[in-house]
């Protein structure tokens, strides 16, 4: 399972395995109880968790930081209902959070989703982006030579036959508004 395919579905609890994306929703799957169902669209939203960004004093941090702090910190995770507990665990793990502008609730959530991560065995890393090959600019060709193209001989529009004429019809004039007095 792969770290890029996890999304966080809104008014739904734990993490999900994005299976396949549909014009109104999305196939996911529970990393909890293995379950597969069909989320609308209308009703839910979907976060990738690569997507995800924390505060801290300094700029923010995709949550793969977070969680690899988490990792290497190797203490016991806290009860997820204590949020002093919680809070305590984030300040010995991770100072550098914004600890004003990451709620309580974030940071329950934050140690919920690592343990359902550690519990499924998803290896926690962002996906890779292909490395663009560098181009090595040479110096530009010379231009071709121009080919003139012979120059095409078209008809002219037959004008319709009142205008030939000379007659033209009446144009009508914009009606005026009146003003309301």
């Amino acid at each position: 399972m792969e770290y890029s395919k996890l999304v966080a579905v809104t008014g739904l609890p734990g993490l999900f395995e994005l299976i396949n994306s549909k014009t109104d929703g999305a196939i996911v799957r529970s990393l909890d109880d293995k379950s597969t169902r069909f989320v609308s669209s209308r009703i839910h939203n979907f976060s990738h968790l690569e997507s995800i960004e924390v505060y801290t004093v300094r700029d923010n941090v995709n949550l793969v930081d977070v969680f690899t702090a988490m990792d290497q910190a190797g203490q016991k995770l806290p009860d997820d209902k204590d949020a002093a507990a919680v809070k305590k665990y984030f300040e010995k793990v991770y100072p550098d959070m914004d600890f004003e502008r990451v709620y309580a609730s974030d940071m329950k959530k934050m140690v919920k989703w690592f343990a359902v991560l550690k519990a499924a065995n998803v290896e926690i890393k962002l996906s890779e982006m292909p490395e663009e090959e560098e181009v090595v600019e040479e110096a530009p060709a010379p231009a071709p030579a121009a080919e003139e193209k012979p120059v095409k001989k078209t008809r002219a529009k037959k004008e319709p036959a009142e205008k030939e004429a000379g007659e033209e019809k009446p144009k009508k004039a914009p009606a005026k508004k009146k003003k309301a007095e």
